[in-house]
């Protein structure tokens, strides 16, 4: 109990340490005086990367919650009747790469406003 415990105080205690010293890296670089329309941009990136990351992460929540019941039911079913069971694993296979498909077109989405965002041109100019 008490080498556990030890081991957890000295894990944490590492990790305060190295962030404390990584952190000095960050603040090293030169500072940057942005333009004035400059500020439109960065808060047009910054727009686009929050929205790329709720694309992804909702979409990977849907599909894991998708793919979860999938194999709910699909165990379930086997438990009830085992004699059926390449059928229901057939069609439990299917249903999930169905509901994978929804977590890929959210990486599309989120990769389209990242890289090429359609509204750029509207915004920026």
């Amino acid at each position: 109990m008490l080498h556990k415990l030890s081991t957890k105080f000295l894990t944490a205690l590492t990790t305060i340490i190295i962030l404390l010293v990584s952190s000095s890296f960050v603040f090293a670089a030169e500072q940057v005086i942005p333009a004035a329309d400059s500020y439109a941009k960065a808060i047009f990136a910054v727009g686009a990367m929050i929205a790329a990351g709720l694309a992804i992460g909702i979409g990977a929540v849907g599909a894991g919650m998708g793919i979860g019941t999938a194999a709910n039911g699909a165990c379930s079913a086997v438990g009830r009747n085992p004699g059926v069971q390449a059928k229901i694993m057939m069609t439990m296979l299917v249903g999930m790469a169905m509901a994978e498909s929804i977590a890929i077109y959210a990486l599309v989405v989120s990769l389209v406003l990242l890289f090429a965002n359609p509204y750029m041109r509207y915004f920026l100019g």
